[in-house]
C-alpha cells in the first residue's frame, strides 16, 4: 500500500521506530507513533501472528531479517522462555507454558505452526479471563520479543526529543499496558525540571516535554472497531529547552 502513495511529501522507509534517530535535529513539527499491529497482518495466517488461523510460526514484522518465533522456541532455554512470556505477556502460567514447549520439543521436535503452539498453550494455561483465548498472552509475548518492540519504542522516544522542533507534538497510540507504561513514564520524566544529584546546588535542567492529553476510544469507536478497545493515545509538546 505504501508504494501506491505518489504524494512527493511522503518518504516511505521500511524500518523500525528506532530509525527515527536518523532524522535531522529539529526537523519535525510532529511525530505520531501508532504501536498497533495492522489488522491485515494479524488476519494473514502466513505472518504467524494469530492463534485463530493455522500458519507458520513466524511473527516477524520484517520477514527479511531477524529470527522467527519458531526458530527461537526451537533452542531457547526454559528459564528464558519463562521470563519472556511472563514479562512481555504478563502470563501467570509462564513457567507451565515454557515447560510444555520444552517437553514437546524433546518428544516430537520443535513447534512449527501457530495452531500447534495455541493447542499446547491451551493445555498449560488452566484458567483465563472470560472471552480471552488461553494463547493470547503467550502470542503477545513472543511477538513483542521477536520484534524487540519495547526496545524500539524506547529508542524512538529518546530520539523524538532531538527530532522535534520546539512546540512540536509527540503523539503515541499504544494498545497494551507494557507500551503505555513506557510512554507514560517517558513523558512524566521529561515533563519536570531535572536535578543533577551529583551537583545539587546547580540549576536544574529545564523540562523537555509538556504533557498535554491522554485519550481513550469512545464507546462508538469501540463498536466500530473492537480492536481499539485497549488503545490509549498520549500527547505531549516539545518545550523550548
Amino acid at each position: 500500500m505504501a508504494h501506491a502513495i505518489e504524494d512527493p511529501r511522503f518518504e516511505i522507509r521500511h524500518q523500525g521506530f528506532a530509525a527515527l534517530g536518523e532524522l535531522e535535529s529539529a526537523s519535525a513539527t510532529g511525530i505520531l507513533m501508532d504501536l498497533g499491529v495492522s489488522s491485515p497482518q494479524i488476519d494473514n495466517p502466513a505472518r504467524g501472528f494469530s492463534f485463530r488461523s493455522d500458519g507458520p510460526l513466524d511473527m516477524r514484522m520484517d520477514t527479511t531479517r531477524g529470527q522467527s518465533a519458531a526458530d527461537w522456541l526451537a533452542t531457547a532455554p526454559v528459564e528464558q522462555m519463562t521470563e519472556v512470556i511472563r514479562e512481555y505477556g504478563e502470563e501467570r502460567f509462564a513457567s507451565q507454558v515454557a515447560k510444555a514447549i520444552a517437553a514437546r520439543r524433546q518428544e516430537r521436535g520443535p513447534l512449527a505452526s501457530t495452531a500447534e503452539l495455541a493447542q499446547l498453550v491451551a493445555g498449560a494455561v488452566k484458567t483465563r479471563e472470560p472471552g480471552q483465548d488461553p494463547a493470547t498472552r503467550t502470542f503477545q509475548a513472543l511477538r513483542i520479543f521477536v520484534n524487540a518492540e519495547l526496545e524500539e519504542l524506547q529508542a524512538a522516544l529518546e530520539a523524538s526529543l532531538n527530532v522535534l522542533q520546539p512546540h512540536g507534538r509527540l503523539v503515541v497510540i499504544s494498545f497494551h499496558s507494557l507500551e503505555d507504561r513506557i510512554v507514560k513514564q517517558f513523558i512524566a520524566k521529561h515533563s519536570r525540571d531535572e536535578v543533577d544529584r551529583r551537583a545539587p546546588f546547580a540549576a536544574p535542567r529545564p523540562m523537555k516535554l509538556k504533557a498535554i492529553e491522554r485519550v481513550k476510544p469512545t464507546a462508538e469507536e469501540v463498536r466500530a472497531n473492537p480492536r481499539s478497545r485497549s488503545a490509549i493515545m498520549r500527547v505531549a509538546e516539545r518545550t523550548q529547552a
